[in-house]
């Protein structure tokens, strides 16, 4: 007995052996190449919807192609820089009307940003501290992001109508207008642009800063307190400077997405957009698909890509300096 246990005894002593591990580590040419087949269908995507198409209508900048190629546009004759110098002659009714447009763009994408981030700054700010109901109160202000765009716009459009609509309903009731108000021709129309897209927008706003926020220690907040800093002035010496990363990105966004807006004057007005809601993108799917001019309308929206190109360079150029500085 004792016999066997010696003889056991080492071999139940030694180590065991570790299993054989089959991971990555192992695999040095699956390891290698794993992450370039993870990127591979992002990169494909990216490729054919962006990339291809885009370098496509630069190619159709610089033909002429009309309706009469329509047919077999890989014929259509080359042009140089023709197409662009239509666009940018301001002398021809071409040219003017993309220079109005261009305007009427900048306005809306300027007064659209300001009213979204006051709208989403506001609301921010008003459901930080901790009070009975927040997160319901939160969940109805997220309800414009979350509703699918062409549903919200064409409620819009619906409440804005002259006859039959809740706007100027409303409006006759508060005795402010005498409910016969246009608000989808006319000069109205960029009103109620502002209005619809800014609906749109702050709750994006909201949602970004909201979480900016949430980064901020409260501590800050209890000391301005106990010095005898207002509600205005923690905003203005807490919040801002803390929110001044968040803000940066937040605004850029805004703009990029309001100056390229097509959905919204699509829907809100159709085919047929008033002189006052005339935005760029619009202007341009008119020149293309109106006039059958896919080649002035390809330069236009070249020009307009290098135009967006150039603010967000120059935005990003300015507010970096202003960072290193501070």
């Amino acid at each position: 007995m004792s016999l066997a246990t010696e003889q056991a005894s080492p071999a139940a002593s030694r180590p065991a052996k570790p299993k054989s591990k089959r991971g990555l580590e192992q695999r040095p040419g699956l390891n290698r190449w794993l992450p370039y087949a993870l990127l591979a269908p992002a990169v494909l995507l990216e490729l054919f919807i962006h990339i291809i198409p885009m370098l496509v209508g630069i190619w159709m900048s610089f033909v002429k192609l009309t309706k009469f190629f329509i047919a077999n546009w890989s014929s259509a004759p080359g042009v140089g820089l023709g197409n662009y110098k239509v666009a940018l002659d301001f002398n021809n009714a071409v040219g003017q009307g993309l220079l109005k447009s261009f305007g009427v763009t900048v306005v809306f994408s300027l007064v659209t940003v300001a009213f979204s981030w006051v709208l989403g700054m506001a609301a921010a700010v008003a459901l930080q501290p901790e009070f009975r109901g927040r997160g319901i109160v939160r969940t109805l202000f997220l309800v414009p992001y979350a509703l699918p765009a062409y549903a919200g716009i064409l409620t819009w459009n619906f409440m804005l109508q002259r006859d039959t609509g809740a706007v100027n309903h409303v409006l006759d009731q508060l005795h402010l207008t005498d409910g016969k108000t246009f608000w989808l021709i006319g000069g109205n129309a960029l009103i109620s642009l502002i209005t619809v897209a800014g609906w749109k927008l702050w709750t994006f706003a909201f949602l970004t800063l909201m979480a900016g926020m949430q980064s901020i220690p409260r501590d800050l907040y209890e000391a301005a307190s106990v010095d005898g800093a207002g509600n205005i002035r923690q905003w203005r010496n807490i919040t801002l400077p803390s929110l001044r990363p968040v803000n940066l990105v937040l605004v850029l966004v805004l703009f990029l997405w309001t100056f390229s807006d097509f959905n919204t004057p699509y829907v809100l007005f159709g085919t047929a957009q008033p002189p006052a809601g005339d935005l760029i993108t619009f202007h341009i799917y008119n020149a293309s698909f109106l006039t059958w001019n896919f080649g002035t309308g390809a330069a236009m929206s070249v020009l307009l890509l290098i135009f967006l190109m150039i603010v967000t360079g120059a935005y990003l150029l300015v507010t970096g300096r202003r960072s290193r500085r501070a």
